[in-house]
């Protein structure tokens, strides 16, 4: 059986990796319009009714736009921009957040696709409130760095132009679009400091979870309840320190839908640090959302990952 989708936004950054991934597959049929008409609201409503399931990236407000516009069809969407991340009439797509995620996932009509720097925060953070070893009122602080591809196409150009700085902090004033995802789906009731930054890399992103060890939370505890939650997930791996080494590479995963996490630290200075590594445009974008497409249309789940 073939299915139908369509990729509106398939020339942005996320889109055309998307595309990349579903094309030649013989299970999906792509449609799509002429790139001069693709804003016009009456090719694209026809895609919409052709489809059986659309992906949006967009911009939030365009996203938001396209659902009203599809709100009387029969196509179910995957949102990756962050305009229903934490809407409850929305499923977050991170199949491997809880065990009835994938079911949830396979039944919904609206999937949001997780926010690249959020996919790595919540993967880090859910299972250990879950575990009990992060409280959901504790202060936590969350640094990353990604590569500069997760800035769009205006990054995107000031890189290859040779113009942006090698590294530079961001996201100053604590507003992060990915904050209240991080939250509410990581289950703290405290906003975390959030520090992201880009470095001179196009894919790839470390997301560090700095945390201070005690009587009840040693390094071998948060590693062990890690492998717990993510024992049989074949694109979330928990690895030893031993096996990542002494320096972290961010761009380690890149070119997979895999995530990597570990945890590190000194027990007798009594702290560690958990850290994820993923493609920022795989796991963290368009990696995922072609994980939830095939999850939603019951296909096999790593097909064309």
């Amino acid at each position: 059986m073939t299915h139908s989708v369509f990729i509106d936004g398939e020339a942005g950054t996320t889109g055309l990796q998307i595309r990349d991934r579903l094309l030649g597959r013989e299970d999906i049929r792509l449609i799509q319009i002429d790139p001069a008409r693709r804003k016009d609201a009456e090719a694209r409503a026809e895609a919409f009714r052709t489809a059986d399931v659309a992906i949006l990236c967009l911009p939030d407000d365009a996203a938001r736009e396209a659902v009203e516009l599809t709100r009387d069809m029969d196509v179910r969407l995957i949102d990756a921009s962050t305009a229903h991340r934490i809407d409850p009439d929305w499923v977050f797509g991170y199949a491997e957040l809880a065990p009835e995620m994938r079911e949830m996932i396979a039944q919904a009509r609206f999937v949001s696709n997780p926010g690249c720097y959020s996919t790595g925060s919540i993967a880090m953070i859910a299972p250990l409130v879950a575990a009990g070893l992060i409280e959901e009122n504790e202060a936590l602080t969350i640094n990353a760095v990604s590569g500069y591809t997760g800035g769009g196409k205006a990054l995107i150009a000031e890189y290859e132009a040779g113009t942006a700085a090698p590294h530079f902090v961001y996201g100053l004033t604590q507003r992060h679009k990915h904050i209240p995802e991080i939250m509410t789906h990581g289950g703290l009731l405290i906003q975390p400091v959030f520090s992201p930054s880009v470095g001179n890399f196009a894919q790839g992103m470390a997301v560090q979870l700095p945390l201070h060890l005690d009587d009840e939370r040693s390094i071998a505890g948060l590693h062990q309840a890690l492998a717990d939650h993510y024992a049989g997930q074949d694109f979330v791996q928990v690895v030893s320190a031993d096996q990542i080494g002494a320096r972290i590479d961010p761009t380690a995963m890149n070119g997979t839908n895999v995530m990597q996490i570990s945890v590190h630290g000194d027990e007798d200075a009594g702290c560690a640090n958990v850290i994820a590594v993923l493609d920022n445009l795989g796991k963290g974008a368009s990696g995922a959302a072609v994980q939830n497409l095939n999850i939603m249309l019951g296909l096999p789940e790593g097909a064309g990952l």
